[in-house]
């Protein structure tokens, strides 16, 4: 045989290195034309050199080739035929693996083995289950691949009595069985195989501790942990997942500390388990702390970031990710487009879509569901509907974001026109998509629709109103100014009522002066949910309307002996990618202050001009009229406004958030400014959107 000489290193000795070798070396870095040179150059081919070829195409999933080299083979063997056999099954041919396993002038034992792991891997059992009744001698590898079938079908009962027929039960299988039964939840039959083990590995140790972990059993888990032989990364990373997952972070951090090496997955688990126990500081520590951080690493901590409140430190880390060129994963885009929604950060969205276009993600329903979300919530409806209108088929999550993004700008005829055609194409409206119509109805008056629809829930679309929808109803009926009949829908529920019932009707309330309802609306409210601020606060301004001073001091005192925080409001506005945060009479820490309050000093004389007069029943406390007027001066959405009309060009619209809903001399005021500047103002508030043009809101002054 020949040999070829290759040089590895200046300072060794010459190898030698059989041509079959090189063949399967530059196949296995992809060169599949440097193997195919070296076969070509051999003046002798023997078998071994036409199978090693033929494998090589095969694992370049260039299995054409490799079927023309095996029909010009001179003499195969039954090693050619199994390579040909697995290389199909390896690129998810099955249908041409097994026209060649019908071919073969002989099988053994690995001929039907591989056949078998084909179909078990393109889950065709059914078809497994026939061949492997068929083979004249089986093993226990023929037995393994089998039984791993049935366990990946969950069908344990099956796997049992194949499990009981093995003459041979090897390591892998019993731990296989151990697996598939805590897969299951079925802890006591896992046990009871593992303690039957005449030998056990790591993996098998590692499996059952991981059952009994994902069971929420984690002190049985610890006690087999204590008396584990040897532990291997999988098994230290396991048993912390184990109490990370049901939110023990105390034991966690001491097997994290003991960890002699701290893997990736382990850092990720500590830092969703910090993250989803409220403890953000301390998932940023250990994120901050790892050497080598991986896609996951980075997710874990925005996901964090995201789902407690912390929108400003998701969106700098993003944008750190970006810098040190870490590529974003899917759950990562999905967490920072959330926050895009929540903040209403409509350049930050825009670059996660282009993202999501770039690396194909925007293909995905789901996807497209939450891009439609957030252009909503950003304000962009323009933009929400191309995206819906350029994916087909859609599902009820798109026609219900669709529906509410219409029903939260106030446009009912939209969102009504939208739920019309929805249905007429065959998609059956849910619970979700009811409160956005029902929503759309209210926000608009259009009552006696709104409650045709409420009532046709049932007896048209066969879905059972619920608390929510009620709440619909009362708010629809409450703005109206039908107290008396959202109170009368309240007492005749069919579910009984909650807090958003309750707030429905007590935001009614304030709008039209109804204090005796107001009170006993207040009542219920505070029985189910005594910390929230929300009913004292509502009920307060409504005593202050009415000039009641010594009942909104009491108010204050209650909330004091009951120790309810009151959330400050405030307004944000997103420019060059940076959010800008105020709050009422408090921008002095921004570094445009001085100009900030310069630029309202010429709007407060811009509106005097223009006949504006301060409403001061706005102002929730006894103060003279000239602290009144200050304090309106100052409310945050109209600092928010002021830097607006500093920084974004004449061309954009001016986006502003709120974080409460916006304030009636606010509203009276902004719609003033953008008569007077020119500018479309699009003022995002905790409950829909006000969009401010030449001296009139979208909303109509219905809200």
């Amino acid at each position: 045989m020949r040999f070829l000489l290759t040089h590895y290193r200046a300072f060794s000795t010459r190898i030698a290195v059989s041509p079959n070798s090189q063949i399967c070396y530059f196949a296995r870095l992809g060169q599949i034309e440097n193997a195919r040179k070296v076969f070509d150059g051999l003046s002798e081919k023997t078998v071994v050199s036409w199978n090693s070829i033929i494998a090589g195409y095969l694992q370049n999933n260039q299995h054409q080739e490799a079927q023309i080299l095996f029909d010009n083979m001179p003499e195969r063997n039954i090693i050619s035929w199994n390579g040909l056999l697995s290389g199909y099954i390896k690129n998810g041919m099955i249908t041409d693996a097994r026209k060649v396993f019908d071919k073969m002038p002989e099988r053994n034992v690995v001929s039907w083995t591989a056949m078998i792991r084909g179909y078990v891997q393109e889950g065709m059992m059914g078809e497994a289950e026939v061949l492997f009744r068929k083979m004249p001698e089986r093993n226990v590898v023929s037995f393994t691949v089998m039984l791993g079938g049935l366990i990946q079908e969950g069908r344990m009962d099956d796997a049992r009595r194949l499990y009981d027929a093995m003459p041979v039960k090897d390591v892998v299988a019993r731990t296989n069985m151990i697996g598939g039964y805590c897969k299951e939840g079925r802890l006591r039959e896992a046990r009871e195989i593992f303690d039957q083990m005449p030998c056990r590995n790591v993996v098998a140790w590692t499996t059952m501790i991981t059952g009994y972990a994902q069971d929420n059993r984690v002190d049985v888990a610890r006690k087999l942990f204590e008396v584990m032989p040897e532990k291997n990364e999988i098994t230290w990373t396991a048993m912390l997942m184990g109490y990370t997952q049901c939110g023990r972070m105390k034991d966690a951090s001491d097997i994290f500390e003991a960890m002699p090496v701290k893997s990736v997955a382990a850092c990720d688990a500590m830092i969703l388990g910090f993250g989803m126990n409220g403890q953000a500081e301390k998932a940023r520590m250990v994120f901050d702390r790892m050497w080598e951080k991986d896609d996951w690493s980075w997710s874990a901590m925005i996901k964090v970031y995201e789902r407690k409140g912390f929108e400003l430190e998701a969106l700098d880390l993003f944008a750190l990710m970006q810098k040190k060129r870490v590529r974003p994963n899917f759950p990562s885009l999905i967490s920072i487009l959330s926050v895009c929604a929540s903040l209403a950060s409509l350049d930050h969205g825009r670059q996660v879509h282009a993202h999501l276009v770039r690396f194909q993600f925007d293909l995905d329903m789901y996807v497209a569901s939450v891009l439609i979300t957030m252009y909503v919530k950003c304000g962009d409806l323009v933009k929400a509907k191309q995206v819906f209108d350029g994916f087909t088929p859609k599902d009820i999550v798109m026609w219900n974001s669709i529906i509410t993004g219409y029903a939260q700008h106030g446009l009912a005829e939209d969102a009504l026109q939208v739920f019309h055609k929805m249905f007429s194409t065959g998609i059956i409206p849910d619970d979700i998509t009811f409160i956005g119509v029902l929503t759309a109805c209210s926000y608009t008056g259009n009552v006696d629709e709104g409650l045709q629809i409420f009532e046709s829930m049932r007896s048209k679309y066969n879905v059972e109103p619920k608390t929510e929808h009620y709440a619909c109803v009362v708010d629809l009926l409450g703005r109206a100014g039908r107290v008396n009949e959202a109170m009368n829908l309240i007492e005749n529920m069919s579910v009984e009522a909650d807090a958003i019932v309750w707030g429905a009707l007590l935001g009614a309330c304030r709008t039209h002066k109804k204090l005796d309802l107001a009170e006993v609306a207040a009542k219920k409210l505070l029985q189910l949910e005594p910390q929230n601020a929300g009913p004292y606060i509502l009920l307060s301004n409504l005593y202050a309307s009415q000039g009641r001073w010594n009942d909104v001091a009491g108010q204050r005192k209650n909330m004091r002996a009951r120790s309810v925080n009151k959330f400050p409001g405030c307004s944000w506005i997103d420019v060059d990618k940076k959010v800008h945060m105020f709050t009422m009479a408090d921008s002095s820490g921004h570094p445009e202050h001085a100009v900030i309050m310069k630029m309202l000093e010429k709007l407060a004389g811009l509106l005097r001009e223009a006949g504006y007069s301060p409403d001061g029943s706005f102002v929730l406390h006894d103060v003279d009229e000239e602290e009144k007027v200050n304090n309106l001066r100052y409310h945050s959405e109209k600092v928010a406004v002021a830097y607006g009309l500093l920084k974004v060009p004449k061309e954009l619209p001016i986006r502003i958030m709120k974080n409460l809903r916006v304030c009636g001399d606010c509203h009276s005021a902004i719609k003033l400014i953008a008569k007077i500047t020119g500018r479309e103002i699009i003022l995002r508030d905790a409950n829909r959107f006000h969009c401010f043009k030449d001296g009139l809101c979208s909303c109509r002054d219905y809200w």
